[in-house]
């Protein structure tokens, strides 16, 4: 007998083709006229992190502003998003958001809302079709990927400058994970700021992380320094501010002074407590993204969508700000993050 796994993908590959014509999922022709109650599901690929948890809080939000019911379920693998699809039909929900755990599952869970008649929204990470780009015809919200690895790129810089560091004693640690397309834009964008800025590409290094968490990208940082003794001050940029904090803690275990690092992450929700700190560390800042968008803005766009008939834009994107030890209460007090 096929795992759920299986019969997901079975029923996504080779059927982009009848997604994009059919699209019922997708326009205005799938539901004529608005249920009296409407319910809409919010699934996330990791329910324990900071980020999803202020999605569902937003959304929640946006709940008890408009009116509508929210299923919040954790999907962190193939399997719960098939089954999270159907549960959602069986309590007659009309639609959902999703972080998806795969990106490669995009065709599958489309064809599967279609065939459940849920209207769908992508959060976060953009799904890619069977031919590996990504599926502009359903509707996403994202960041501006590339936009925000320049930002940590140009702080970067300036920070480095402001400090007086000589140029032959710094390079960058870039912590990638390639796999992913948003990390991938992010940590292209940070070392293209970089170079932009006149560092020198020679000294910018690439240290690709296993897995993409904290001890992932430790690993992987711990073995450039190794590589590189004469480094005396590192840069260090990353997908998230997990691959940075990694990074930081593998610069304390080579005893590196807090004062010869600045690192800076992305998402500005993991890096609370290393603000919080008695004593500054490596981790000099991030790029705060908008929780409140990505959670409130898609639940709120999809029970107008239900509501109405309406169709939200296919393409939104957010950008972020800066906060560091200086202004980082503030700035999270007025996102409503605290």
């Amino acid at each position: 007998m096929k795992s759920a796994l299986a019969r997901l993908l079975t029923s996504g590959l080779g059927l982009v083709l009848l997604v994009a014509c059919s699209k019922p999922a997708s326009g205005p022709s799938a539901a004529p006229s608005a249920p009296a109650k409407i319910t809409i599901g919010f699934l996330v690929k990791q329910p324990e992190e900071p980020w999803f948890q202020l999605e569902w809080k937003f959304a929640d939000q946006a709940r008890q502003e408009l009116g509508f019911e929210v299923m919040k379920i954790g999907v962190p693998d193939g399997d719960k998003v098939l089954s999270a699809i159907d549960n959602l039909a069986a309590n007659g929900a009309q639609g959902f958001v999703i972080c998806t755990p795969d990106t490669k599952l995009g065709p599958a869970i489309v064809k599967l809302a279609a065939e459940r008649h849920l209207r769908l929204i992508a959060v976060d990470d953009r799904f890619l079709g069977s031919d590996g780009r990504p599926m502009t015809e359903v509707h996403y919200l994202g960041i501006s990927a590339r936009k925000i690895g320049e930002s940590v790129g140009a702080a970067l810089s300036a920070e480095m400058q402001a400090r007086h560091w000589p140029a032959e004693e710094t390079a960058v640690c870039a912590v990638t994970f390639e796999e992913l397309d948003t990390a991938k834009e992010r940590t292209d964008g940070a070392i293209a700021a970089l170079t932009a800025a006149g560092f020198r590409a020679a000294a910018i290094y690439r240290a690709p992380q296993k897995t993409s968490d904290i001890p992932g990208a430790l690993d992987a940082a711990a073995i450039l320094l190794t590589q590189h003794p004469e480094v005396k001050h590192w840069l260090i940029c990353g997908m998230n501010d997990n691959a940075v904090l990694g990074a930081v803690r593998a610069t304390e275990g080579r005893a590196f002074p807090a004062a010869n690092v600045i690192g800076i992450g992305i998402n500005g929700t993991d890096c609370i407590a290393e603000f919080e700190k008695a004593a500054p560390t490596g981790f000099f800042a991030s790029v705060l993204l908008s929780a409140k968008q990505h959670g409130h803005d898609t639940a709120a766009m999809l029970f107008n969508w239900i509501r109405t008939g309406q169709e939200p834009p296919l393409d939104t994107r957010t950008v972020g700000v800066i906060i560091n030890r200086a202004n980082f209460q503030q700035t999270l007090r007025e996102q409503g993050v605290r």
